[in-house]
């Protein structure tokens, strides 16, 4: 450390004592902890605000700026560097090959509440299918070049490689549903479970006792929950024995199974279907068969999207909050890439009551 000193000032001829040498003692750099400090913010959020991060609340971000006015903070160069290199993206990744996704009502609603929460921020959006090896080894690249600061998983299938992937690269994670095979520490889902049997139980409550389900894909999480649902409501009540035939959540498997069950089953008096693009197909099948809905075969479905309002007769179903299921995903991520812990979260089911059931 090195000190100035300043040559003495002359005046008439005279040279004055006190400016002979004056010695400046050198000025104490204020640090980031004194910012955080002053601004009664913790020391990472002082850091966000100095490095312009975008998920920052406003009277944080003004209450470190007047520290750093009153203080005279300057930021380490360096420090800054390090601390800014992001690229501004995060990923959402769905395990599914099939581009038709996105088209569904269920997936668009899910985008729009991620985006909802990111659209707030400076982050862009990347969307990746990725069930076929071609769509992993996208991700992958994306994960491994770094071109993402975060990333929100969906529709894990089974034993999916898309979580390895996600937890090789180092990223805060964020899952939308739990997968099938482990519960990971970051996600946010719906109570599938306790839908499926609320919707299963008010098919009891209206009389109803050959009841039958169409289930979604069971190497999923929310597939399998929702069919323990259905077979804890028909254990509870004393019913038996199950009907039930997979779907896969698409409106031809709808069809594909209620005509299944038709066949096998041609005494069921309803059914509780997994997914309101499901019930569609199903609508459809009961209608050519010659089966009224409600009167012969009263239906159930699970999501409550807009379509269901629209369908004939209207279709009783299960709500679950698809558009703030995607704005928890997002919330949750920022949390992540802020430094912060935060804590699973289970959104609550309802039962909608309309003419199909």
């Amino acid at each position: 450390m090195t000190t100035s000193v300043r040559p003495p000032t002359k005046l008439s001829g005279q040279t004055r004592e006190e400016d002979v040498m004056a010695i400046e003692t050198p000025r104490h750099q204020p640090t980031l902890d004194e910012v955080a400090a002053r601004a009664g913010v913790s020391r990472s959020a002082a850091s966000r605000v100095i490095n312009n991060a975008p998920h920052v609340s406003r009277a944080k971000r003004e209450a470190v700026q007047r520290a750093v006015l009153d203080l005279g903070y300057v930021p380490n160069p360096t420090a800054r560097a390090l601390a800014t290199n992001q690229v501004g993206a995060v990923v959402l990744a769905v395990s599914g090959d099939n581009p038709a996704m996105f088209a569904e009502p269920f997936f668009g609603q899910v985008i729009v509440g991620v985006n909802a929460v990111l659209e707030q921020t400076d982050l862009e959006l990347m969307l990746v299918l990725a069930t076929s090896s071609r769509g992993q080894a996208k991700l992958e690249q994306v994960l491994r070049n770094r071109q993402a600061d975060g990333v929100m998983l969906m529709s894990l299938h089974g034993d999916d490689p898309l979580a390895g992937l996600a937890d090789r690269s180092h990223l805060p994670v964020v899952f939308g549903g739990r997968p099938l095979t482990f519960e990971p520490k970051y996600y946010v889902d719906a109570d599938n479970r306790g839908g499926a049997r609320l919707a299963t139980e008010h098919l009891i409550d209206t009389g109803r006792t050959r009841i039958a389900t169409i289930t979604g894909s069971l190497d999923e999480g929310a597939g399998a929950a929702r069919y323990r649902g259905y077979q804890e409501a028909l254990a509870i009540a004393g019913l038996g024995p199950e009907r039930m035939e997979p779907g896969d959540f698409t409106e031809e498997s709808g069809e594909r199974a209620m005509t299944r069950l038709l066949e096998r089953c041609p005494d069921l008096d309803s059914v509780f279907i997994a997914s309101d693009t499901m019930a569609v197909g199903a609508l459809r099948v009961l209608r050519d068969h010659g089966r009224t809905v409600p009167g012969d075969v009263a239906v159930v479905g699970f999501n409550d999207l807009a379509g269901a309002r629209h369908t004939d007769p209207p279709l009783t179903t299960v709500h679950q909050p698809v558009e703030a299921l995607g704005q928890e995903m997002g919330r949750m991520l920022l949390a992540l890439m802020a430094g912060n812990d935060p804590s699973p979260l289970i959104l609550p089911t309802r039962l909608v009551k309309r003419q199909s059931a």
